[in-house]
């Protein structure tokens, strides 16, 4: 395990990480592991983050590789590894950079998986009927619509305060990474289905404090640490959901219906700067994506379904 020193790094750069840039909490995890990792691995070999040398950096990656570990892990592994050192260089912890100019393996890029319309729709009906009572239906029908209507990350999603819905808004300001807010429209159908989810959350809550039990500022309570449903549980639901709605589980993910509302965005008509800012991206470059998945959608018809296409 690593020792004190190698913890006292690793949290002293990510509260000044997480002062400076307002960095996500799971990305702070993310790198948190990264390190956790890294220094476990440099005490197993006698060393530390106050001794490695640049050739032990480079094993360290050659180990992660003869992992199996993928090219985008790695090349976050590495980026943690040049942030934390360039920050100690910084600090005065050390003298030089062990990590300086190192190349990393490159993150492959991989077009995102999306739904089709159809599909969507299946989904929106599967998540009508899979609940065992009522509440669980009327909730799962407003988390499905919600992120179908917005984009929202899983978690804008299940941490959404219930203030922010309130009075039938036509718009919603969410809170994203970084603590960055942003305002997304509300379509009807997820408008009608929050509705009538604020109604039986809230009767639920009135007799809740009749009982002594407080009520909660989340729109979809849970039973998580935080107070609301947790990220692990709308993943299973998801999965539940796509299974009842004929569709592949491994084809369905919250993330894959973000990708969704924006391939299906662009094409019907919007524009791409609306998209980046919809969903939160800091670069349009990002948002860029989406037209590549439309790119080979729209190869796909011509080449199935255009009346002179040849087959083979």
């Amino acid at each position: 395990m690593p020792d004190a020193e190698a913890s006292r790094w690793i949290s002293t750069f990510l509260d000044a990480r997480a002062a400076e840039l307002g960095a996500a909490r799971n990305t702070q995890l993310a790198y948190g592991r990264d390190l956790m990792d890294f220094a476990d691995w440099l005490a197993r070999k006698g060393a530390s983050f106050a001794t490695a040398a640049r050739d032990m950096v480079e094993d360290y990656l050659v180990h992660c590789d003869a992992q199996g570990l993928s090219k985008a892990t790695r090349a976050r592994r590495l980026s943690s590894i040049r942030q934390l050192y360039r920050f100690a260089f910084e600090e005065g912890w050390r003298t030089d950079n062990p990590a300086l100019r190192l190349s990393g393996p490159g993150k492959a890029q991989s077009l995102p998986k999306t739904l089709t319309e159809a599909e969507v729709t299946r989904l929106m009906d599967a998540a009508k009927v899979r609940g065992r009572n009522p509440e669980d239906r009327l909730r799962d029908t407003a988390l499905f619509e919600l992120l179908y209507a917005t984009g929202l990350r899983v978690t804008e999603l299940v941490s959404l305060p219930v203030a922010a819905v309130r009075g039938d808004p036509r718009m919603i300001l969410v809170k994203g990474k970084g603590d960055k807010e942003r305002m997304v429209p509300l379509s009807t159908p997820a408008r009608t289905a929050l509705a009538a989810w604020l109604a039986h959350r809230d009767a639920a809550e009135d007799e809740g404090r009749k009982a002594g039990r407080p009520p909660s500022r989340h729109l979809f309570p849970g039973d998580g640490r935080e107070g609301h449903l947790t990220r692990q549980y709308f993943h299973s639901l998801v999965k539940d959901v796509s299974v009842l709605a004929g569709i592949p589980p491994s084809h369905v993910t919250p993330h894959v219906l973000r990708h969704a509302f924006a391939t299906h965005l662009l094409a019907h008509g919007a524009d791409l700067r609306v998209i980046q800012t919809l969903l939160g991206h800091a670069d349009v470059a990002t948002t860029e994506i989406y037209t590549h998945v439309l790119d080979d959608h729209l190869k796909e018809l011509v080449l199935t379904r255009h009346p002179l296409a040849r087959k083979g």
